[in-house]
């Protein structure tokens, strides 16, 4: 009975040794964890490398503007969303070496290959040479932190920095006016929202874009009546900003940074 009972102790205590065993390894574990985790989160990340487009284009015809500012939007805010896939990828990588070439790289030139070809058709629809913007398609990739060149908006009422480029693009005398939004003037991006950030900023330029087009549309087919810019352009294109704003004042917040308050910049007037 006393080496039964000698035996059942030998047991205990060396279920409980590796019970401590275990979890001191798991503790270890969780530490390396917590230790690597802190040093990816600090890591800086690459970003995409794209030709500009914008200085590389002709003269644009005045009737074909709106939908070459769209589409130099869509190239922006497809750059952005690429960027935050890489910021991503700088905290928690996935794949193998080829994954950034096949899951960031090539598709990205696939939607701008598109969005090249839209503009060149906008120049040819209207009877104008069309440009060839193949060679623009493809992209690399910049040396961590290196901030990738953007298009932006061309025009008055701003100059560079706000929303990615000059803001605010204005229409020639006797041509279709444009919307007059604040440009988006930020404090220093910390680098963990730096992504979401930028997406942000392009959506705001394709929104002005897109408002634009619709008035250019409205200058060669007048619809509505007095009220009707207000309450089907301006209206929703107060909307759609300060959901935006909002989206960049959270991605502030959500990396513990002071949230800046933009909502003072949801509202656009007419230049």
């Amino acid at each position: 009975m006393a080496r039964g009972t000698r035996n059942n102790a030998v047991l205990k205590l060396g279920g409980v040794g590796a019970l401590a065993a275990l979890l001191l390894a798991g503790g270890l574990q969780l530490a390396s964890a917590d230790e690597n985790g802190g040093s990816a989160a600090s890591a800086a990340a690459q970003t995409v490398n794209c030709p500009t487009v914008r200085d590389k284009l002709p003269a644009v015809p005045a009737a074909a503007n709106a939908e070459v500012e769209r589409e130099l939007a869509n190239l922006d805010q497809e750059i952005a969303r690429q960027n935050e896939r890489l910021a991503r990828l700088a905290v928690r990588p996935e794949g193998g070496p080829a994954f950034i070439d096949n899951a960031i790289l090539g598709p990205l030139k696939s939607k701008r290959t598109a969005a090249l070809d839209r503009i060149e058709i906008a120049f040819n629809r209207i009877g104008a040479q069309r440009p060839n913007l193949d060679a623009l398609a493809t992209c690399g990739l910049n040396a961590a932190g290196v901030p990738s060149a953007v298009n932006g908006n061309a025009g008055q009422n701003g100059g560079a920095g706000q929303n990615g480029g000059a803001q605010n693009g204005a229409a020639a005398p006797g041509q279709a006016r444009t919307v007059n939004c604040p440009g988006v003037q930020l404090a220093a991006v910390p680098a963990a929202a730096a992504g979401q950030v930028q997406a942000e900023l392009a959506a705001l330029d394709k929104q002005i874009a897109e408002a634009n087009a619709r008035l250019a549309q409205l200058a060669v087919r007048p619809e509505g009546g007095p009220a009707f810019i207000d309450n089907a352009i301006l209206g929703p294109l107060k909307d759609k900003r300060g959901a935006a704003l909002d989206r960049i004042e959270i991605a502030f917040n959500r990396v513990g940074a002071q949230r800046p308050n933009l909502d003072a910049l949801a509202a656009c007037g007419l230049n």
